[in-house]
């Protein structure tokens, strides 16, 4: 399915249509009743959660692949896990480019096959919503610059769960540009004061592959497009337009031509995500650059330590 997140969302307070749609929010909360039931601890495996509360970009799958090579170098056999999701093709492949990946239909049975592989460590990538799982670590990401939008759950917000649900959690990663998170930092130790808070933040790794004086048409499929936008703007890309589409997007030969077609209208190189690029055949590529990233974790040895306490 298609989403793209209503604005609304995202407004720093409720507005009129939020507090129209809060009654359905009903719904939510009685399921999030049923997730706080006690969940069984497989004892075979180690696992580990890395999800969030917010809907939208927070940085879940590159902080999961992250995690995994620190652990793999740390002579962990590791393994990420992912429910299947039709429409999630985009973060399977990228995630299967760069490590070992199970996905099934249901998170339990790729936690079973793990076991049978003889997997130290599961590192879930999404699940903490799940109710037949109950992991060694929990971790919720937030994008610092979305941070929790209005503060409603859905659909009169961007939320999953109240934000008192870090209650029960272990730690939390706040990501993007991790500026001005000294109030968002206070917020959380104010309803856990006993959290981990940890910042990341993104660094183009193929820059070189750039000219910078050229003109750029930038498009996206992903669930925080302002995020990919101000790094752009950061290491000075001339960004002259930008095409969005929703998270997941599935790109027809239809809406690559007409992306072709506008660049070369505007004069402009084309560029787009990985998560984004790695969608397109071979065809459709062409004359397409992607930025390529990595996550940088501050205070990594902070991390690492915290961890390994858990499991």
């Amino acid at each position: 399915m298609k989403f793209k997140k209503p604005a609304f969302w995202d407004y720093k307070s409720p507005n009129f249509l939020s507090y129209v749609l809060l009654p359905l929010t009903i719904f939510i909360l009685i399921n999030n009743f049923f997730i706080n039931k006690s969940r069984p601890k497989e004892r075979k495996i180690k696992s580990i959660c890395v999800g969030n509360i917010y809907i939208g970009g927070t940085g879940k799958t590159p902080l999961t692949l992250e995690i995994s090579k620190t652990l793999n170098d740390l002579n962990y056999k590791t393994v990420i896990v992912k429910k299947f999701y039709k429409n999630q093709i985009d973060e399977q492949r990228l995630i299967s480019k760069k490590t070992k990946l199970l996905c099934f239909k249901k998170r339990k049975e790729a936690l079973d096959d793990a076991i049978k592989k003889n997997i130290d460590v599961a590192i879930f990538d999404d699940g903490l919503q799940d109710r037949s799982i109950k992991y060694d670590l929990s971790l919720v990401c937030f994008n610092n610059l979305k941070w929790v939008g209005n503060g409603l759950l859905i659909p009169a917000g961007p939320l999953r769960e109240k934000l008192s649900s870090i209650l029960k959690y272990d730690g939390i990663f706040l990501s993007g540009n991790i500026e001005n998170t000294l109030k968002i930092k206070k917020d959380i130790k104010r309803i856990n004061p006993n959290i981990k808070i940890f910042e990341a933040y993104y660094r183009p790794i193929n820059l070189d592959k750039f000219n910078l004086k050229n003109k750029y048409l930038i498009f996206s499929g992903i669930g925080n497009p302002d995020s990919f936008r101000k790094m752009l703007f950061k290491y000075r890309f001339n960004i002259i337009d930008e095409l969005r589409f929703p998270d997941h997007h599935v790109y027809t030969k239809k809406d690559i031509y007409k992306i072709k077609l506008y660049a070369k209208k505007l004069g402009a190189k084309i560029l787009t995500t990985e998560k984004d690029h790695i969608k397109l055949d071979k065809n459709s590529s062409k004359d397409i650059n992607f930025l390529k990233i990595d996550m940088i974790i501050k205070e990594k040895k902070k991390l690492i330590n915290f961890i390994k306490s858990k499991i």
